[in-house]
């Protein structure tokens, strides 16, 4: 009985253990026949890259993970770069990340060759969480990959939101905000206090913008002497520490498995800062859509308006409610200040306010508005332009996927480009004629060019100037008594370390000076 039974139970056993065997020895063979495939891409590769072009000089990577390590470690990240690359006598560079190549670009040349002769393969945006998050997945044509939805939303801006008829019927509204501009710093000298110049720079792009776009200085009271409230300084510190986020590494772009633990702490930021932004913007916006919707309202008046009235060929409205949601150094140098004090009073004179119109006769000012984009950048790169294929650049072989960053840094400091390049010199630039902020040979980046450029120049150029020339018309300036420190943060934007503060004294007739905001 028991040899039966033995035997019974050898012969059950004995196509599970012969099935066993024969699905390792399969595994086996697949395995080793998967190997000797790889070993051969391999080998077939290196006989194809002999015909490729090397990349581009950078740091030895480390297996797997790239140049992690030194992302990770060497902050701020800009820094370590530009170093780096200056050690290496480079104007392009390769940083890996797991499979992704990061190329930092500090020539103008390269970056002609990149913005111009090779746009169309530079022509998209890598997804990323910072980008993702504040656009709602990607509505908005600033960070937008390449596809149907930029297309739509840059045709709508370029046609409804930036053109110079639209431009021109916003006129009356930045003329607002900067005769409130004057108006505060008036009431500083008033009360005798120094003026937070980054703070007025600041809040007086806000206010052009709430005001163009959403018919508003203020979200809450405002304050008695034009400055912001606490409403508005909250909102303008979320959306400066949204472009912070922009430029700075997030491990889990590169590293989606890594998501979930939001190691450097960027998902959970950037869901404060959304949340922040869109708490002043959404109640504002909700509200003037039901208004539309009701009847209520039937006028247009700013931005949002034309936004939520839009339609497309069949009649409907042409934007969703989440589309619209989303669209939404002289005082150290006397002479410099002289000079445009000199400029403003020829061409406006003493008994009127500098306006837009003046500004095409304003090159001096427009020079130095010119030096400050080139010496002070507010970011160190360019929002990054992604290659759609395997290209050459500057004889080099940049993969499919690499990551062109324009350097904001370098390009404008870069020796073999400018004479003393550290010394802030408005002449540099008065050798041309007529003098604009735009930078097509991309010397330095103002408002970035080709068909990922900045498609509101214009406006930009009207807020920058308007900005400086009434600073520069309406009062003189007097430095602290420490003198002001230009000292950059240590942080991913190229901000001054400590704030700028000077004292304004009015130098134009008092009737000429806002009385109320």
């Amino acid at each position: 009985m028991m040899k039966l039974t033995n035997a019974i139970t050898l012969t059950d056993t004995f196509p599970s253990t012969s099935m066993s065997t024969a699905i390792v020895n399969l595994a086996v063979t697949i395995l080793s026949i998967l190997g000797v495939l790889k070993l051969y891409r391999r080998v077939a590769n290196r006989k194809a890259n002999k015909n490729l072009a090397a990349l581009p000089p950078g740091p030895a990577p480390w297996p797997i993970v790239g140049n992690l390590p030194e992302l990770l470690r060497c902050k701020p990240t800009f820094r370590w770069v530009h170093g780096f690359m200056k050690e290496m006598n480079t104007d392009i560079a390769c940083i890996r990340v797991r499979n992704t190549h990061f190329i930092p670009v500090l020539s103008p040349e390269i970056a002609r060759e990149i913005c111009r002769k090779q746009d169309a393969i530079f022509s998209t945006r890598p997804l990323t969480l910072s980008t993702q998050v504040t656009s709602g997945g990607y509505l908005t044509p600033i960070f937008a990959p390449n596809s149907e939805q930029w297309k739509k939303m840059r045709k709508m801006l370029v046609s409804e939101v930036v053109s110079p008829a639209r431009i021109k019927w916003l006129r009356d509204k930045r003329a607002k905000e900067g005769d409130n501009l004057v108006f505060y710093v008036q009431n500083q000298y008033k009360a005798n206090r120094s003026v937070n110049l980054r703070l007025v720079t600041r809040h007086y792009c806000a206010n052009v913008s709430r005001r163009m776009f959403l018919g508003r200085r203020n979200f809450g009271r405002g304050m008695p002497d034009g400055g912001p409230g606490p409403e508005e300084i909250e909102h303008v510190e979320a959306i400066f520490n949204f472009v912070k986020y922009v430029y700075s590494f997030c491990i889990s772009d590169y590293f989606p498995f890594m998501a979930g633990l939001d190691l450097d702490g960027q998902q959970r930021s950037m869901k404060h800062i959304n949340n922040v932004i869109w708490k002043y913007h959404n109640p504002i916006i909700d509200e003037r859509i039901r208004q539309w919707k009701s009847g209520q309202r039937n006028d247009m008046d700013d931005i949002l308006d034309v936004l939520i009235t839009l339609k497309d060929p069949a009649g409907s409205p042409f934007l969703s409610d989440d589309e619209i949601r989303y669209q939404l150094v002289m005082m150290n140098q006397p002479e410099l200040m002289k000079k445009a004090h000199e400029e403003i009073d020829r061409v406006v004179g003493k008994e009127r306010l500098v306006q837009e119109s003046d500004i095409e006769k304003l090159n001096y000012v427009k020079a130095c508005a010119r030096e400050a984009y080139r010496l002070h950048p507010l970011s160190p790169f360019n929002v990054p332009h992604m290659s759609i294929q395997d290209t050459t650049v500057a004889g080099y072989h940049i993969p499919k996927g690499s990551h062109a960053l324009l350097s904001r840094y370098g390009l404008g400091r870069n020796p073999k480009v400018w004479v003393n390049p550290l010394k802030f010199d408005p002449e540099r630039h008065m050798n041309h004629g007529d003098v604009s902020l735009l930078e097509d040979d991309l010397r330095f980046i103002s408002f970035s060019t080709g068909r990922r450029g900045c498609i509101a120049g214009m406006v930009g150029t009207y807020m920058t100037i308007m900005l400086l020339a009434r600073l520069v018309q309406c009062f003189d300036w007097t430095p602290p008594p420490s003198g002001i420190d230009l000292s950059e943060s240590v942080d991913e934007l190229l901000t001054p370390a400590m704030p700028i503060t000077a004292f304004a004294k009015p130098r134009l007739p008092h009737h000429l000076y806002p009385t109320q905001n």
